[in-house]
């Protein structure tokens, strides 16, 4: 492979500023998320702790393997929603290394409402079981939450991917052979009991877990019977009576041994096989992403500029390099394995959407992952475009990112608007991980050209009825749709309510994507079949 020659001066002025507001970025990022390591403040922690227990994320440290890393997924759901009063929407999830098996953790921050459950902790629960189903990943259910949030109860209750969605999940995690192994580190309370009770074993911590179906309160209500919440489903009952549980735990250290002891016997997967290649780091420095990354979206980056800076030797086989320029494809490794990336340069042509087809009929011929680097204003608009078939020829290419079956991550770089965003498998699409940089916007057009198509509208509307739009008013419509635009295109707005799998500093986008791809090969690769292309 040849590698890639950079054309960045890399001091030039231009760059250095560039790379300094982009620090701010990544520092307003670093800020928010040790915001959201308090959970649920000082007050809520001390009395946690109180009785005994460890906070969430000391839990996670504790069950992973020593300085082995983990990949926390949303940290930063519902963030500037609900008064910020759900941190992390009160749940932590993300994959680590337990016996050095790869493993997703869910685990309840009883420091935030009590671990109950609002709309986005549900939807955080149900994507880590969906990774977790995708990727044949064995799943850890740290249990100590209240169930559901009562006063948001018609946004997480009856619906399809409500609340019985996680049973759901489970029971098809176990069909298909994958372990779940419950914690129960404090109350498990009404549906929530059934997570430990659905698991293939289930720890319980004394004086401490409890799961019973209706708590002491519902009891009393229904019943007319005063119990308390150990006498109703602590450990002892629940490994003594009901057989609920499977081992008793003094404390929330002691489970944590058992849980790390239970993963001994479990074997490991047989991993897909992929032509490794030793590892070699990129020829530039990773950290001049960010004098490189877009800021101003109007101003185009090259993306072989970024490839080069997070592939392998920054060595890169460009595919098609002289046919519909404005879509740059190729093959390449990141941390040995071998990759095909499709990254945008501009609009998306007939040519460059065909080209894009193409290549990916060949990456699932190979059977290798591929990555889609998201910076795209969409496809091309026009009389002559529409004329000469861009709907047929996009349909193609959205046919083939739809049915490769092949893995697919996404790493939002810049803009993802309009259909660009599906074409380059956004969200829709199923990437098996779908990431932003802290620069990226997303919606379904650009802010100004919203608001021109908006003004447009009016003006028509104005005109029929024999009236002028006036320059104020013009003006007024402006701002309004650019102040909307600008606050729901933030890549925090996306995030907090789980467009994504979290905002990432672009200097991890390498060790991150290389994560994804090691779990992606514990799931069989099927031979892709294809729908009917339009010709």
């Amino acid at each position: 492979m040849n590698k890639i020659q950079s054309k960045i001066d890399t001091n030039s002025e231009e760059f250095q500023n560039h790379y300094k507001q982009f620090l701010e970025l990544v520092k307003e990022l670093k800020n928010k998320l040790e915001i959201i390591k308090m959970g649920g403040g000082k007050e809520a922690i001390e009395k946690h702790k109180a009785k005994g227990k460890l906070l969430a994320r000391e839990r996670i440290e504790r069950l992973i393997d020593p300085d082995t890393p983990f990949l926390e997924l949303s940290p930063l759901a519902a963030i500037d929603q609900y008064n910020n009063e759900f941190p992390s929407a009160g749940i932590i999830t993300g994959i680590g290394l337990i016996h050095n098996k790869e493993v997703m953790i869910i685990a309840n921050d009883a420091t935030v409402k009590g671990g109950t459950y609002i709309k986005e902790t549900i939807k955080k629960h149900l994507r880590a079981q969906e990774i977790a189903l995708e990727n044949r990943l064995p799943c850890v259910y740290m249990v100590d939450s209240g169930g559901v949030f009562l006063p948001k109860q018609s946004e997480v209750f009856p619906d399809r991917d409500h609340f019985g969605r996680i049973f759901y999940h489970q029971a098809q995690m176990s069909k298909a052979g994958i372990p779940q192994i419950s914690i129960v580190m404090g109350l498990c309370t009404a549906g929530g009991a059934y997570i430990p009770a659905m698991s293939d074993q289930t720890i319980i911590v004394k004086n401490q877990g409890a799961i019973f179906i209706g708590g002491p309160p519902l009891v009393k209500a229904a019943t007319g019977e005063t119990v308390t919440a150990e006498e109703l489903g602590g450990g002892e009952i629940h490994t003594r009576v009901s057989g609920v549980a499977d081992y008793l735990a003094e404390n929330d250290e002691d489970a944590i041994e058992i849980c790390r002891s239970i993963f001994e016997s479990i074997p490991k997967p047989q991993k897909n096989f992929l032509d490794l290649a030793p590892i070699e780091e990129p020829e530039y420095p990773i950290e001049e992403l960010y004098g490189i990354a877009p800021i101003q979206l109007k101003k185009p980056v090259d993306p072989r500029e970024i490839i080069a800076r997070i592939v392998d030797g920054s060595k890169f086989l460009e595919f098609k390099e002289r046919y519909g320029t404005t879509l740059v494809t190729g093959f390449a490794r990141i941390m040995g394995f071998p990759v095909g990336i499709l990254a945008n340069h501009g609009v998306l042509f007939s040519e460059s959407s065909l080209k894009g087809a193409h290549f990916l009929q060949i990456c699932a011929q190979k059977k290798i992952p591929v990555i889609f680097l998201q910076n795209i204003t969409g496809f091309i608009v026009g009389k002559d475009f529409e004329h000469k078939g861009i709907a047929k020829d996009g349909a193609k290419m959205v046919h083939a990112v739809s049915n490769i079956d092949i893995p697919k991550f996404t790493v939002i770089v810049g803009g993802s608007f309009g259909a660009g965003n599906y074409a380059m498998c956004g969200r829709a699409f199923q990437p098996r991980l779908l990431f932003m940089w802290p620069n990226a916007r997303i919606s379904v057009m650009g802010g100004e050209q919203a608001a021109n198509v908006l003004i447009q509208v009016k003006e028509e509307q104005y005109n029929k009825k024999n009236q002028t739009l006036s320059e104020e008013e013009k003006e007024k419509t402006k701002k309004e749709i650019l102040e909307l635009y600008n606050y729901e295109g933030s890549p925090y707005y996306s995030t907090s309510r789980l467009w994504d799998d979290g905002i990432i500093d672009p200097i991890d986008t390498r060790k991150i994507l290389a994560l994804g791809i090691s779990i992606s090969l514990n799931s069989k690769i099927p031979t892709t079949r294809y729908g009917i292309f339009r010709m």
